[in-house]
């Protein structure tokens, strides 16, 4: 009987752990090579171990809820057939990848306990402070009076790497916490038209929106408490981020699609039947931004610091609602070199595995640019937000039916069109409106004479 250990392989850049979510198979059922076993989350993405080999799932080491790291136990198979010689090579390249990641983390972690020895393990008020946190404490310089004001949103009130880096990233802004002791009166107004008004005080509240301070709401008898989940913390987290980090423009510009949808119609089905996938109109937006893309090539960067990088490859984003109300953004890479079918085809089964919560970490990573559809709910128009460290995002709204001038060389006449507007938002910080402008132009002059390449 072969003994087969399942680790918890590498999770993408920078992951090196992971909650086990729910096991698919209990101890003692059959499994096929490759098939699901058990179900983990990262601070990136849900999503699915395979099964190394067939045989008996015999012992569950890592539990529901538990933590392990990359390159751990996880879980015991055994088969009666043992590794042929392929397997046993893949199976060796896996260990000596998660070998890799291990050492790699046991080399930062050497690095923090030196440079956080000097620190203590504790600021004046108690909040307790990680080995990592001191350290980058220790490298910017952030006194125990300052780590005292970062708002924390770790287990018990700590505060966890992010914190402090989001923290840096606001200009080390002073933000107060909801585990730091203050005192706090609140008065109730009096009763208007069955409206019952209180209002909230702190010692510092009369300049709280001027100082940028969290102002804290509470709940009423009768309101109802929902606790955040865990994806949603992470796109709280992630969009007032992303605000405090660039400066946002939106601007707007409405595109006659009629030519586009009229074309779209004629040859969906049979792009259906010879492709085996749906002709929806995010593939062609996607194409027209890419296309764009290579004619503006600054809205395809990042900004570090003073310095702009700006990108070899389109890697765009979709903004993709999921069953639970969330957001995902998974990312198909390489569109300049894709033909409309191959987008189609990408976006398609992106799109699909996201709902079914089946994406890799790879694979909502990297993007360069984002695409975001307000269309999907009949929404005419939106201002989006950057999703860092992109520079800009396109909001499509609904293609719908408008009365519309046409311009004849026997003079304007009235007609009715398929119209939609584009919003775009961009870091003001490198983009000016003019580049801006010039690029929504050109994404409408792309849609508006849409001819598939």
């Amino acid at each position: 009987m072969a003994r087969i250990e399942v680790f918890l392989p590498a999770m993408g850049e920078g992951v090196i752990e992971a909650t086990v979510n729910k096991w698919l198979v209990a101890e003692g059922s059959k499994v096929n090579e490759d098939d699901p076993i058990v179900e983990v989350a990262t601070d990136k993405v849900d999503s699915e171990v395979p099964s190394p080999a067939s045989g008996i799932l015999t012992k569950i080491i890592a539990k529901e809820g538990s933590v392990p790291k990359v390159g751990e136990i996880i879980a015991i198979i055994e088969n009666e057939a043992g590794y042929v010689p392929q397997d046993a090579a893949r199976v060796e390249r896996e260990v000596e990848r998660i070998r890799e990641t291990i050492e790699e983390v046991r080399s930062e972690k050497k690095q923090v306990d030196e440079v956080s020895s000097g620190m203590k393990s504790r600021t004046p008020s108690g909040r307790f402070l990680s080995p990592l946190v001191r350290s980058i404490a220790a490298a910017e310089g952030i006194s125990y009076e300052e780590l005292d004001t970062i708002q924390a949103t770790g287990a018990d009130g700590r505060i966890t790497r992010d914190d402090v880096l989001l923290w840096l990233r606001s200009g080390r802004e002073t933000v107060a916490t909801a585990g730091t002791a203050t005192e706090t009166r609140v008065e109730r107004l009096p009763d208007t038209k069955g409206l019952q008004l209180v209002r909230e005080t702190t010692p510092s509240a009369a300049s709280a929106q001027g100082t940028g301070q969290a102002v804290t709401a509470q709940p009423l008898t009768g309101d109802t408490v929902v606790e955040m989940d865990r994806v949603r913390k992470l796109i709280a987290e992630h969009m007032t981020m992303s605000k405090r980090t660039s400066a946002h423009v939106t601007s707007y510009i409405d595109a006659d699609v009629t030519r586009l949808v009229n074309w779209r119609n004629s040859v969906k089905e049979s792009f259906l039947a010879r492709e085996g996938v749906k002709l929806t109109l995010t593939p062609v937006f996607i194409d027209a931004v890419t296309r764009a893309l290579k004619d503006f090539p600054m809205l395809n960067s990042s900004v570090d610091g003073s310095r702009i990088i700006m990108k070899k490859n389109i890697n765009i984003g979709m903004a993709t609602a999921l069953p639970d109300g969330n957001l995902i953004v998974p990312v198909i890479k390489n569109c300049d070199e894709k033909s409309l079918t191959g987008i189609a085809r990408a976006v398609s089964d992106l799109a699909d595995r996201a709902r079914k919560n089946k994406l890799k970490p790879d694979e909502i990573s990297g993007g360069t640019f984002t695409l975001t559809n307000f269309g999907s709910y009949d929404n005419l128009a939106g201002t989006p937000i950057i999703n860092q460290p992109q520079v800009a995002i396109l909001g499509t709204g609904a293609v719908r039916k408008t009365p519309a001038v046409i311009e004849t060389p026997d003079g304007d006449l009235i007609g009715i069109r398929q119209v939609m507007i584009l919003s775009l938002s961009y870091d003001h910080r490198i983009i000016d409106g003019a580049l801006a402008g010039r690029f929504l132009r050109r994404v409408r002059e792309i849609l508006e004479n849409y001819e598939s390449q």
